[in-house]
């Protein structure tokens, strides 16, 4: 099946695609769609949307429209890169404690059970709390090394399964090394599983980089959705009727979550046949209602 005929075939994959690349694309023309510097005083204070500041200015005189553009940069990077190290813990670490077992089973097992207790978010607090305003690769890479643990539990159990299916076995007959099997047997059967976990961690980190920035824990000097948000807050944008300050941002986050959950659904939808089946047979007794009622009419 091609990927335009999946897309079209599946609408939350293709609202999906349709959101994200929009501010994938936006993000990454920035140069191209304005001519203000996001750090730098281009207008009033507090000046309302306009011809001018498609978006308004912020206190200090800031183009909104501008520095929605690059901090999404800055926002898009740090979800897919925190996103990439948390897919990249837990497939190696729950293909590892799934396939070899044993000791290595037990210590991964052990270090997940760890992660798991300890609750992800005030861990966070914590230590964003003790570096001080740390940027926000830094808070990518902190939420990359605490967030790691649900991903490599499902990758673990979906690995016991797979190894125990004749293809594996036969690879193990026929003395194929072990490396080959990782990577030829079980991880093309656990795509739809990585992906899953890949685009959920991406939207976890957009979150909640977001929110330790607006509660001040990040860098108030980086161009980010949170940082808008947190600058907002400060200079009471809601209290002086500068709704476009708050706005702006939230309405930019909220719509790439949504987003990469339709893209996350789908690729459920997708990799589960069940689900499919169930939508079908959802129509088809849709349809068999449509045709007793024109029967009893």
């Amino acid at each position: 099946m091609s990927l335009l005929k999946l897309l079209t075939n599946n609408p939350k994959a293709l609202l999906g695609v349709v959101l994200v690349s929009f501010f994938i694309l936006a993000s990454a023309a920035a140069p191209l769609l304005t001519d203000y510097d996001p750090q730098r005083r281009v207008g009033k204070p507090h000046q309302p949307p306009s011809e001018q500041h498609l978006l308004g200015t912020s206190r200090m005189g800031y183009d909104i429209y501008s520095q929605l553009l690059y901090g999404g940069r800055t926002s898009l990077a740090v979800g897919i890169g925190a996103g990439t190290l948390v897919t990249l813990l837990a497939v190696v670490l729950g293909i590892s404690s799934g396939y070899f077992g044993g000791k290595a089973d037990e210590i991964i097992t052990f270090f997940t059970n760890v992660v798991l207790v300890i609750p992800n978010l005030p861990l966070l607090l914590v230590l964003a709390a003790f570096l001080g305003e740390v940027g926000p690769w830094i808070i990518g890479l902190i939420i990359g090394l605490t967030s790691w643990a649900w991903g490599c539990r499902i990758i673990r159990a979906q690995t016991l399964a797979l190894r125990e299916k004749e293809f594996v076995r036969a690879a193990e007959l026929i003395g194929e090394p072990a490396w080959r099997i990782l990577f030829c047997e079980l991880l093309p059967n656990l795509v739809s599983i990585i992906g899953i976990t890949f685009i959920g961690s991406v939207i976890y980190a957009i979150m909640t980089e977001a929110t330790l920035e607006f509660i001040g824990l990040g860098d108030p000097l980086a161009v980010t959705w949170g940082t808008m948000l947190y600058h907002a807050q400060n200079s009471s944008a809601l209290l002086v009727g500068a709704w476009w300050e708050i706005l702006t941002p939230c309405i930019a986050i909220a719509t790439l979550g949504a987003g990469l959950s339709l893209l996350n659904f789908a690729v459920d939808e997708i990799a589960n046949p069940a689900l499919r089946n169930g939508r079908a047979l959802k129509r088809w007794q849709q349809m068999q209602l449509a045709i007793r009622q024109e029967a009893q009419a």
